[in-house]
């Protein structure tokens, strides 16, 4: 990337935060800082209104904005990916705004751009599983649940547990969503349980935004450690021959997969997983190429699910 287009792809940059850092900006370049001082400087003069705080980073004036942002062909192209996969990774909700979004990008696309995108949506599918509609489960909160971790407002629900088959009332503090298991999450502070739950966001009812505001407890990474080794979530380890592990590439994302090491012909695996029930199942189907490495307790549920396979083929 030559000097000018740096200068205006920084110049966006410093549009889209409140504050950025000098560090942010030699990251995103992969330049020195020495050189990210040095392109402020030219913008500033050449008209430019930057603002900085000491030790903080740097802002624009309020007031500027630049011409219309023009897209090159490849962020267009990029654009048409990313709808394709919120089609069928979010709710309603999203998806009437990411509509909305996308029928503004295309108003400042040069008209060869708008022909190759609309070419490009016709050859471009992805193939979702199918998600089922449930009068009583919308799963169109998520443009609310956004909306609540923005402002640090508390949310009140219904949720349906699907392992007991209760509708319990619940008020939450959220914290972040997560996409895992094919399921959107809400971490939270539950103000019932006093302690950090996970909420899957399809099985919330009567979702709404309260009007108390609330100051996170902790830090995120802190409240998320605390939530993955002491709330609803289980960790599990394994190691898999590297046979199996091939077979299971895309299936383990499904079940909670965090991360993997090699370890000789071998991989050891870590999951999160909110019932060792469901997930003993779907162990056993790897019969003995896997080898469980902890919890103990998991152990002890596969011994029971062996033991059901023999009665069940004597």
């Amino acid at each position: 990337m030559n000097r000018i287009d740096r200068l205006t792809a920084m110049l966006i940059q410093l549009q889209t935060k409140k504050l950025i850092t000098a560090q942010e900006i030699a990251d995103r370049f992969e330049i020195s800082l020495r050189t990210v001082y040095r392109d402020v400087r030219a913008l500033e003069e050449a008209g430019v209104p930057i603002g900085a705080e000491a030790g903080k980073g740097y802002f624009i004036m309020d007031g500027y904005h630049l011409p219309p942002v023009m897209f090159s062909e490849e962020e267009a192209n990029a654009l048409v990916l990313g709808a394709k996969l919120i089609e069928g990774q979010t709710d309603a909700s999203i998806k009437e705004h990411f509509s909305e979004a996308m029928f503004k990008i295309k108003s400042v696309l040069k008209t060869a751009q708008k022909e190759g995108l609309e070419k490009l949506e016709e050859q471009i599918k992805v193939s979702h599983p199918p998600i089922p509609v449930d009068d009583e489960f919308p799963n169109n909160f998520m443009a609310t649940i956004q909306k609540a971790l923005i402002e640090q407002k508390v949310l009140r629900f219904k949720y349906y547990s699907n392992y007991n088959g209760n509708m319990t009332e619940r008020q939450v503090e959220p914290m972040g969503l997560v996409y895992y298991g094919n399921s959107w999450h809400l971490l939270a502070y539950c103000l019932l349980r006093q302690e950090p739950r996970d909420f899957r966001v399809d099985r919330l009812v009567k979702l709404e935004i309260r009007d108390e505001q609330f100051e996170p407890r902790e830090p995120y990474e802190e409240f998320i450690k605390r939530l993955t080794y002491g709330g609803e979530l289980e960790e599990v380890i394994v190691q898999i021959k590297g046979e199996a592990a091939r077979y299971i590439v895309n299936q383990k994302y499904y079940q909670g997969f965090v991360s993997e090491e090699k370890k000789g012909d071998a991989l050891i695996m870590k999951f999160l997983t909110p019932h060792l029930g469901y997930f003993s199942r779907w162990l056993a189907m790897l019969g003995d190429s896997v080898k469980i490495v902890s919890p103990d307790k998991l152990f002890t549920i596969m011994q029971k699910r062996a033991e059901e396979l023999r009665r069940n083929y004597e």
